[in-house]
């Protein structure tokens, strides 16, 4: 067969790939099953399973001292954080959020925080955070997970407070770029997606790190962001 045929069928076969991830995705997440019904040893946790073995692999194998997470919620996914640095034997996590909710989940390596996540207090409070808690040393390893607000401009502030907190060799985790299209929500607008391209234009220490998306359904295309220097 000549090479220009079979470049157009490994083509359509990728063309036809994607269409089937997009589907499968769309069809995912508009069932609205899995929302309020996937949980961590019984805590909601709104997250897409794929994701959040993908999180498992990450802490084993940069085992931060601390992952700052944005947006509680329920406290499903930092539950589940804290109990895989458990398993690794080193780090625990910060969440932070907006609305205060009773019955978060208790456990030793694991602190909640209330507030606006870009409000100037709580960025300070969080860089104090940082130096004081254990281990105490210069250069923690850290990791940070954003999923609060999904507004492009508040993410981008989110991505501005935050990253410089994440250590060369771990990561910057978006959540939620696959809304305003990509492919759920079309009708959601500029939101983290956006707030990622923005970033990464005057932001060259990090860079997306696609490997992360290997099972191909994921909430956070593109949004796995790896710091290289």
């Amino acid at each position: 067969m000549p090479v220009m045929d079979l470049l157009v069928l490994e083509g359509i076969r990728m063309s036809s790939t994607a269409l089937v991830i997009s589907s499968f995705h769309q069809l995912f997440y508009n069932s609205g099953q899995w929302v309020n019904n996937t949980r961590w040893m019984g805590v909601p946790a709104q997250k897409c399973p794929l994701d959040l073995w993908v999180y498992q692999e990450l802490i084993h194998e940069i085992k931060p001292d601390l992952i700052i997470e944005t947006g509680t919620c329920y406290g499903g996914s930092a539950l589940f954080m804290a109990q895989m640095c458990e398993l690794a034997g080193n780090g625990s996590v910060l969440t932070i959020d907006i609305a205060s909710r009773e019955n978060l989940p208790k456990y030793h390596r694991l602190n909640c925080v209330q507030g606006r996540s870009i409000d100037p207090g709580i960025v300070s409070f969080v860089s104090g955070y940082v130096k004081t808690t254990e281990p105490y040393k210069s250069e923690k390893k850290i990791m940070v997970v954003l999923d609060s607000d999904h507004s492009c401009d508040y993410v981008f502030e989110e991505m501005q407070a935050y990253a410089p907190f994440v250590t060369v060799g771990s990561y910057l985790i978006v959540e939620d770029t696959d809304v305003n299209g990509h492919p759920i929500v079309p009708e959601h607008g500029p939101g983290p997606a956006e707030a990622v391209a923005r970033f990464l234009v005057t932001h060259p220490e990090f860079e997306v790190d696609t490997a992360r998306e290997k099972f191909m359904l994921t909430q956070n295309p593109g949004g796995y962001l790896r710091r290289t220097r």
